[in-house]
């Protein structure tokens, strides 16, 4: 089986673009959580989340910088998001296919929980009170999921593979397994992977709230609103970004002299067949995920050293995953670390599964554990040390990143330095 190494990185995150600046603050214990000012959102019951920063400073989004205003008036956010963070991979990975052979044997696999539902909303606000000659023609194209790809490879010239995943907050997960399973059964020698999302409107908001899924309780403590495993959390908090990595055949990254960051050594999926929204409380279908991933990885539960959680900071989620993980690692959980790095960003609903798993390969290249803020009072009795609010340095030669969406798909990644 050909093997598969992750040789870029990329992220836009609410602790600020780019992999470093974004890495150092989550070492900090600094978090992106704050105040809504670009909607207004007074009558909403949440009132906060994970927001990319935006300006002309260091660890900001210059949109200028990404596409001239009126080539971003065709596309939605999260289409700039992942165009920004594919191009920080790119970079990060010095891989420039210089062939015809070399653009088709390179692919695109960026996936969206939600895609450009602001977009819809706008749209529909407009048609409702300005009537149907009021829409935009770059509406469907600047809304649809799969064209955050579209506009990835396009940039790029990648002519290879060219797909999208949409899997709730599995997707990133998803596109990062998907994608190393082509480049396996050789249909590609290159993808750039991962989840974007931007999805943060009075809509995103409201229909989230009323399914009482956020925290409602920190509005006027954004940074302490994300608490995983805490007695005190009551919801997740939405965020926004990307996490893009460049995946590579291993033999085609020695040929070329590209820096190895890890290996992607195992993909796990399942189905937890048990509610549309509700994970399963003994968290079956997270068990099966992670055994897979194992499986497929060929190493023992005890060879993983780091796990970074899904946790999201809701009151069912975290300790299923808790029960899951235990009920996997048996005896060695209580040597692992594992913590939430959602405490730090929000969740990022469709990028969360590729922005932690790129937390995890840092995680391998700095043998550090990111810590999960926010976490004062557990509230379960358990003998996994979740790295409450400092980041604890450690030897790590395996992580295990897990992500699990409504619907009850669920995703376990793999990640090791390679051997």
């Amino acid at each position: 089986m050909r093997r598969v190494v992750v040789t870029g990185l990329g992220l836009v995150t609410p602790l600020g673009c780019g992999v470093e600046r974004t890495w150092r603050k989550l070492l900090d214990a600094r978090s992106g959580v704050r105040r809504i000012e670009s909607l207004d959102v007074a009558d909403l019951p949440a009132r906060i989340a994970g927001l990319v920063p935006r300006g002309t400073a260091e660890g900001e989004l210059d949109l200028d910088g990404v596409l001239p205003a009126k080539e971003r008036r065709r596309m939605g956010d999260f289409m700039l998001y992942a165009i920004a963070a594919a191009r920080e991979a790119m970079h990060d990975a010095n891989y420039r296919p210089a062939t015809d052979l070399e653009r088709e044997r390179a692919g695109v696999m960026i996936g969206s929980g939600i895609g450009g539902l602001p977009e819809i909303e706008r749209a529909a606000l407009a048609l409702h009170e300005r009537g149907p000659r009021r829409i935009s023609p770059f509406f469907i194209p600047s809304s649809l999921v799969n064209e955050a790809s579209g506009v990835v490879s396009i940039e790029h010239g990648f002519k290879g593979p060219n797909h999208a995943v949409a899997t709730a907050c599995s997707t990133g997960a998803h596109a990062l397994g998907d994608a190393a399973r082509m480049i396996q059964l050789d249909d590609a020698d290159v993808m750039l992977a991962g989840g974007t999302e931007a999805a943060i409107s009075r809509l995103t908001i409201a229909g989230f709230a009323i399914m009482q899924a956020l925290s409602t309780s920190f509005n006027d403590a954004p940074e302490a609103a994300s608490r995983p495993w805490d007695r005190a959390r009551d919801g997740f908090v939405l965020g926004e970004g990307a996490g893009i990595v460049v995946l590579e055949e291993l033999e085609h990254a020695r040929r070329r002299g590209a820096r190895i960051y890890a290996e992607l050594l195992g993909y796990g999926v399942s189905g937890d067949a048990h509610h549309i929204t509700a994970p399963d409380p003994a968290g079956g279908g997270a068990q099966r995920a992670m055994r897979m991933a194992l499986t497929r990885a060929k190493l023992p539960p005890s060879s993983i050293d780091y796990i970074n959680a899904h946790a999201t900071s809701t009151p069912l989620g975290d300790p299923a995953e808790v029960k899951a993980v235990k009920a996997v690692l048996g005896a060695h959980a209580s040597q692992v670390a594992m913590s939430s790095t959602k405490s730090a960003t929000g969740h990022l609903l469709g990028a969360a599964g590729a922005v932690e798993a790129i937390f995890s390969v840092l995680a391998l290249r700095d043998q550090v554990a990111p810590p999960t803020l926010n976490l004062v009072d557990p509230d379960l009795d358990c003998d996994i040390d979740l790295v409450p609010r400092e980041a604890k340095p450690r030897a790590i030669r395996r992580a295990l990143s897990n992500s699990f969406a409504f619907g009850g798909a669920n995703v376990a990644l793999v990640l090791g330095k390679l051997e």
